[in-house]
């Protein structure tokens, strides 16, 4: 339990109505949360005004209240605090009241388009496996070092992120990689947080439904550098043609990393195989389990980061020889009869290019690719059309299904793509809404030795139609169709 004058060092409070010097026992943003004793933030969201509810959660006991425009009717055993921003105000608060976990560890935040959860989890598994106690923020799922928490969000939200991280500490971790979203940096959920170091992997076409334009997923993007202190470092993909917008104005030491161009950090692609790629980096060669151009990126960028860190060059590149890929990302299924499935969680044009490009170069003439992909429902619709060109133009065959439709009808996101297919490619393309029954025709459709990619969904276990989750997961799926087909 802490006291509300302590925590409100912080923030910048414009008004304060009330005596302070209470205790207070949480810090709620969520009325429907709130207990006895909470301070309530009211933060104004994408859905719903936190001020609309200030009522509610006093009602519930709430003792204080943070909100930018303190309501008319008060009661005196409540204390109001008046700031400018709330949103901004509840990552300080929270970093506050767990007293400042993030500055106890060396917290390094990755944000791009693609790549971020292959980074940090490479990152993860890397440190640990030099002997340090870990913890890890991502999409996939978050960790204390040892100990599993499952993940819900790319970023938590304020009061999560320095839950999660005052746990962190207490185990003994020492370091903690994490995934800064777009939409986290833009709503404030990394406010207040004590970065060591910032990772930027690249920008495409992504999440226009919330940003509404480009410029403003860059400017978001940007923003995390602009916030670093000048003890941090920046470490950019400068092959991005918006790498070095990024750290324009950033007062942290910016390093670079490149496969293509000259750079602080640099990598070559020696071999590739869809067992693994043999990189040359720094003028060492090594052996990975990551298959992909797109992969010797987030390679390149986990040894430059462990660099920054001060780990060894020689104990990092060993032990990245030995650590295998993220799940659901580039992930390969065989059947005995020869076939290759690679499951992806690509979901972007970009990202799909990308494992487009990393199978084509490694398949030889003889080897048909054949592409299950969808969209998300609900979901920037401007990326439809150029998901489909992208995989009609790179694959021989093409069946267009279902991904997280959510409250959208299937077949209607299937039109939307269908719209980016040119008239030659159309006849290479089928639409199967019901994925199970699409992946499945892939499986008929490819004879030995050829390549099924299922792309869009990749470690995901669910599958959200009509507003309801149910379980699905691509390789379950995949695993029980080559059974049935093939290996009885």
């Amino acid at each position: 339990m802490k006291v509300l004058s302590d925590i409100l060092k912080s923030v910048k409070v414009t008004q304060l109505i009330g005596n302070a010097e209470i205790p207070v026992t949480a810090i709620i943003f969520d009325s429907r949360k709130v207990n006895l004793g909470c301070l309530f933030v009211a933060v104004k969201g994408t859905q719903v005004d936190g001020h609309d509810f200030i009522n509610t959660a006093i009602e519930k006991g709430a003792k204080a209240i943070v909100c930018e425009t303190i309501p008319a009717e008060q009661f005196k055993d409540v204390v109001f605090i008046q700031v400018e921003n709330s949103s901004q105000a509840l990552g300080k608060l929270a970093s506050a009241y767990y007293e400042n976990p993030s500055s106890k560890l060396k917290l390094v935040g990755v944000t791009g388009t693609n790549g971020k959860t292959t980074t940090v989890t490479l990152l993860y598994n890397l440190v640990r496996k030099l002997g340090r106690k870990v913890g890890l923020l991502s999409t996939v799922r978050n960790y204390i070092d040892d100990k599993t928490i499952d993940a819900t969000h790319t970023t938590p939200d304020a009061v999560q992120i320095n839950k999660l991280m005052r746990q962190m500490v207490d185990y003994g971790c020492e370091y903690c990689f994490m995934e800064v979203s777009s939409h986290a940096i833009d709503q404030n959920r990394i406010a207040g947080l004590d970065f060591a170091g910032a990772l930027f992997t690249n920008i495409s076409h992504d999440h226009l439904d919330y940003h509404k334009t480009f410029a403003e997923y860059i400017k978001a993007k940007k923003k995390f550098f602009d916030d670093l202190k000048p003890e941090s470092f920046a470490l950019i993909n400068t092959d991005d043609k918006n790498g070095n917008a990024m750290v324009q104005n950033c007062n942290a030491k910016v390093k670079n990393y490149a496969v293509r161009s000259g750079a602080d950090f640099k990598a070559k692609i020696i071999e590739s195989h869809f067992e693994g790629t043999m990189l040359n980096i720094d003028n060492t060669d090594v052996w990975t389990y990551f298959v992909g151009r797109f992969n010797a990126y987030n390679v390149l960028s986990v040894y430059a980061c462990a660099t920054m860190l001060e780990f060894d060059k020689n104990e990092v590149l060993t032990t990245l020889s030995e650590i295998k890929p993220v799940e659901g990302r580039f992930e390969t299924l065989r059947s005995e009869n020869g076939i290759t499935a690679i499951v992806d969680y690509a979901h972007t044009p970009d990202a799909l290019l990308n494992v487009l490009n990393a199978i084509n170069q490694i398949r030889n003439d003889n080897q048909e690719l054949i592409t299950v992909v969808g969209a998300g429902g609900d979901r920037d619709k401007t990326k439809r059309p150029e998901m489909a060109r992208i995989v009609s133009v790179h694959s021989d065959k093409v069946i267009l299904t279902s991904d997280n439709p959510r409250s959208e009808d299937p077949n209607t996101i299937i039109e939307d793509m269908k719209a980016g297919i040119d008239t030659e490619n159309k006849k290479k393309v089928l639409a199967i809404a019901d994925r199970k029954e699409g992946i499945r025709t892939a499986c008929l459709l490819v004879k030995k030795g050829d390549i099924i990619l299922v792309a869009g969904k990749g470690h995901e276990t669910h599958q959200e139609v009509e507003g309801v989750k149910q379980h699905f997961d691509d390789r379950e799926v995949i695993k029980q169709i080559f059974n049935e087909l093939y290996n009885q």
